[in-house]
């Protein structure tokens, strides 16, 4: 067969380059969730998907059209110029593989993995009938979360619809250079672990770096601590303004935002109440599932609650894990002090209201709760704000840390 030359060697060249990246992207795409037709897309992701779909269609002049298109709304989308830069090179000589142009072999192979990551989020939407494991209840001030998962470099906004989460919206996002599981200063890793959005700076305030401002984590929280793990200065924030986003593993632990996204998110955080759940990969549940797991725990803390209230100080310590530790007291001191004020109680009512359940990614499972506490007695009252974790030990949940909310 005669070689192909001029156009259609161009043709296939590009095929052979759209082949390369929707390959990769096609032994990615069944690790997710397949797309509820509703749901809308954020970004440059369907943008992006009609500029391959051109490339596959064999044609070169429409794909280089819709890029152009692309970068008039998106001028600084590195990925987006890499692919023109392809595309013009692809006119004149055949491509061997994606980022022909000439250019840093780490930075190509960067843009490559942020279009896989762009593309297989276009095309695995979450299903609606299924929600994030961690999002196990909300507090009812709490109008939005957000779940990070950093595999798939996606952060995805959840709305509080009476205690259901239902999707929002979600948005290409980078991480650590070293991936995800800080767990030490300086390491270059994204943190695991349930946080809250403790201020907002703006980036007039800030260094270039940060783009258009930040939301502060407070990493490392109280069961960081508890393990050990140590750093600081884990925020969401954006990019600098002579650039439209960075590829997924280039910040040295901080969850990065296109300048765009992180100002439309900023319509959904509250200070001081917006959970950020950061995993390494989502679990999805089904409703039914994520229904029956919350209401275990539900069950548990309404047990501890009672028993609390009972007076049986046995009964109410055996709510707490081996493991148990507070603020500021080793389990033992801890269960010598309930018996001593138990001695001085004729009678005990416990409130809990305004209750958020949220599980940690990490691997020892921990839930986060946190409530407003109303407690009375015969001769003491106070409202108060109490978090507590609350771990799986041998198969019944249990307490392993209670301080001040």
């Amino acid at each position: 067969m005669e070689d192909p030359s001029g156009t259609d060697r161009a043709a296939l060249s590009m095929k052979r380059l759209s082949l390369f990246v929707l390959l990769a992207l096609a032994c990615l795409l069944p690790l997710g969730v397949r797309a509820a037709a509703t749901v809308t897309d954020n970004g440059p992701g369907a943008d992006l998907q009609r500029v391959f779909d051109a490339i596959e269609q064999n044609d070169l002049e429409l794909a280089l059209e819709r890029t152009d298109a692309l970068l008039k709304v998106y001028p600084n989308f590195r990925l987006a110029n890499l692919i023109k830069g392809d595309l013009l090179l692809a006119r004149a000589q055949p491509l061997s593989t994606f980022g022909n142009v000439r250019g840093d072999p780490g930075q190509i192979e960067d843009l490559r993995e942020e279009a896989i990551a762009r593309l297989r989020a276009y095309h695995n939407k979450p299903n609606t009938d299924y929600v994030p494991r961690y999002l196990l209840q909300m507090g009812p001030e709490q109008k939005y979360a957000v779940v990070v998962d950093t595999r798939r470099a996606r952060l995805y906004v959840y709305r509080n619809d009476h205690g259901t989460p239902r999707f929002v919206a979600d948005f290409y996002a980078s991480h650590g250079k070293a991936g995800a599981d800080k767990t030490r200063e300086g390491d270059m890793k994204t943190p695991v672990g349930v946080y809250h959005v403790v201020s907002e700076i703006d980036g007039g305030k800030l260094p270039a770096l940060y783009g258009d401002g930040a939301f502060p984590l407070n990493y490392p929280n109280a069961w960081d601590k508890r393990l050990g793990r140590t750093g600081y200065g884990i925020w969401l924030h954006g990019v600098p303004h002579d650039t439209y986003s960075r590829p997924p593993r280039t910040s040295e632990g901080c969850v990065v935002l296109a300048n765009q996204d992180l100002n439309t998110l900023s319509h959904y955080v509250q200070v001081g109440l917006t959970p950020v759940i950061i995993s390494n990969e989502i679990e999805w549940l089904s409703l039914d599932d994520w229904q029956n797991e919350r209401s275990a725990l539900k069950m548990a803390i309404e047990s501890w609650r009672k028993d609390w209230e009972s007076l049986d100080v046995d009964r109410y310590l055996a709510h707490y894990a081996h493991a148990f530790k507070s603020d500021t007291l080793s389990q033992d001191a801890w269960r010598a002090r309930k018996r001593a004020v138990a001695q001085h109680k004729s009678w005990i009512k416990v409130g809990v209201a305004k209750m958020s359940m949220l599980l940690s990614p990490g691997r020892d499972g921990a839930v986060e709760v946190t409530f407003e506490q109303n407690y009375r007695s015969n001769n003491f009252n106070e409202v108060s704000r109490k978090r507590q974790y609350w771990i799986k030990e041998d198969g019944q949940w249990r307490i392993a840390y209670e301080g001040a909310g």
